[in-house]
């Protein structure tokens, strides 16, 4: 009897042991906001909002004053929006509002991040966003997601009526991924956090845009590529260059022509 307790405690401890493990390498939080858009020269407003499970969220509104849409941009699994003001900036000259903002954990953000927990909060950015054009009730809006944050904006773009999706060095799940960076462990035995993109992403009919880099080492190409040949029409497919964290469409010209068109197909020109 008691070697039967010895092994359950055993058992148990490991157990915890890979549920925490996982959590550690789902979620990377970071508290400190290292830099804001004023670095970059924009105007922007701190926002605080609240989940539809009552955490008290935080992000940036930054207005554009001939904005012809907005574009909420979902991060990362590490950092906070501190890391991606300089994104803000880049996607401001498209001629659009930009919203950021974190998940619970995050930043300012309260609270512990899980999945769901992500897709909650990501739901009330966008009613952050609904709200700034009051009265109407399908406002312009592209959700742009980026690795773990592209599986956040998958769901979005499921739950909340947008345009267009951009998911940057996204991948088709986090047991797939996880079962590529530790092929020795039961990733798919006890994986709690599946954000499994690939699986939901045939059910959206809006445009597209997939960009993904041969030489990431964190979210592989062919796990970009699995998730875009999952879609539906319509959809486009961008090879990028460089690695996870520096890939984006600094080194790769055609990916931020992709960025512009689609932006212009979902709002139209830019406004004079």
């Amino acid at each position: 009897m008691v070697r039967i307790l010895w092994i359950l405690a055993l058992g148990g401890a490991v157990w915890g042991y890979l549920r925490y493990f996982e959590w550690r390498n789902v979620f990377a939080p970071s508290l400190e906001i290292e830099s804001t858009p004023a670095e970059f020269g924009l105007e922007f407003e701190d926002v605080t909002f609240i989940s539809e499970d009552g955490r008290l969220l935080h992000g940036w509104w930054i207005p554009h004053e001939k904005a012809r849409g907005t574009i909420i941009h979902c991060h990362g699994n590490a950092g906070n929006i501190g890391d991606r003001a300089w994104m803000a900036a880049d996607l401001h000259r498209l001629g659009v509002n930009v919203f950021l903002f974190d998940y619970r954990g995050y930043g300012r953000s309260r609270g512990l991040p899980t999945e769901q927990g992500t897709y909650r909060d990501a739901r009330a950015a966008y009613e952050v966003v609904r709200a700034r054009y009051e009265d109407v009730e399908n406002p312009p809006v592209i959700v742009h997601g980026q690795s773990l944050g592209g599986g956040i904006a998958i769901q979005l773009a499921l739950d909340k009526p947008v345009r267009a999706l951009i998911a940057e060095s996204a991948f088709s799940s986090t047991v797939d991924i996880g079962q590529h960076l530790y092929p020795l462990l039961p990733i798919r035995l006890f994986c709690r956090f599946r954000y499994d993109s690939v699986a939901k992403v045939p059910r959206l009919t809006i445009p597209k845009l997939f960009a993904s880099s041969r030489h990431d080492e964190v979210a592989p190409f062919e796990l970009g590529r699995k998730l875009y040949d999952a879609a539906a029409e319509p959809k486009q497919f961008v090879e990028l260059t460089g690695g996870h964290n520096d890939s984006g469409w600094g080194l790769t010209p055609a990916y931020w022509s992709a960025i512009e068109a689609l932006v212009t197909k979902a709002f139209g020109p830019p406004l004079q």
